[in-house]
């Protein structure tokens, strides 16, 4: 591996575990400055305090995250657009590149394709280009896959999100970020197919964080890398105390009840 991509990906996953815990906050752009994102800097601050690994924003959110003290957090700048409000919601443009992530200091980039879409071959071709960009500059290069169109029926169908995953994979992604399927054996399933490290998605905010944190201890007993999940980590009461609970599991390897020793107030 280039040794550059190397050193990047360390900032971004445990070097240790081999496991991470990655927070999106690109949602501003999607659907607009929701429940938990209205200071960045805050956001970020209790984030890091509990033990994430690394933030995912677009560009002009990387300056406002900056703390400029504290414990170092990895950055990786989102690279992929579209808003709720388009009549195609699902068509996602690059609005940022490698070089300009690169400038902004990112440890890593990331990119949403959405397969089903009409626009598919548009958000696969920016894949692929980015992914040759990244190469080049020894840049990680984490790619979200859903699957998200008329022909889709469920897209948390576990050959769907294989799918998905592999489609990551194939392109050139050091990453892959899909759905959790809702079990261990099926989502191993996911995992063998990828032969890259695969992260789960959170999707909108769960009403048990119980559950939640059940998904995340099954996709990682399932051989998943850790996750990549945004409203159901910042938008917690207690987002930093969530995330320590979080750390228990990904990279100390316990299981919810003994994470959640001293803890039981966050549920």
């Amino acid at each position: 591996m280039h040794i550059g991509k190397a050193i990047r990906l360390e900032r971004i996953f445990n070097r240790n575990t081999n496991k991470t815990i990655i927070v999106p906050m690109d949602h501003g752009v999607t659907v607009g400055p929701i429940s938990g994102l209205e200071k960045m800097r805050d956001t970020v601050t209790n984030l890091v305090a509990g033990g994430a690994n690394a933030g995912l924003v677009h560009k002009g959110q990387v300056k406002l995250g900056h703390r400029m003290q504290g414990r170092d957090f990895g950055c990786i700048v989102h690279l992929s657009a579209g808003t709720c409000l388009s009549p195609f919601p699902n068509v996602k443009r690059l609005v940022t590149t490698v070089e300009e992530a690169i400038r902004l200091g990112a440890d890593g980039v990331s990119v949403h394709v959405n397969l089903g879409d009409e626009t598919e071959g548009q958000m696969l071709s920016d894949l692929g280009s980015v992914a040759a960009s990244a190469g080049e500059w020894g840049m990680p290069l984490l790619a979200m896959v859903y699957a998200r169109g008329p022909k889709v029926e469920d897209e948390y169908d576990p050959e769907m999100v294989a799918h998905c995953a592999r489609v990551g994979a194939e392109l050139g992604a050091d990453v892959v970020k899909v759905n959790y399927t809702g079990d261990a054996e099926s989502f191993a399933h996911v995992v063998d197919c990828a032969c890259v490290p695969v992260v789960i998605a959170g999707g909108a905010k769960l009403d048990s964080t119980r559950d939640f944190l059940d998904m995340v201890r099954v996709s990682i007993d399932a051989g998943g890398a850790g996750l990549s999940v945004g409203r159901n980590v910042f938008q917690h009461r207690d987002s930093t105390r969530l995330v320590e609970v979080l750390s228990r599991i990904v990279h100390d390897d316990m299981d919810v009840d003994s994470a959640l020793e001293g803890y039981e107030d966050i549920l």
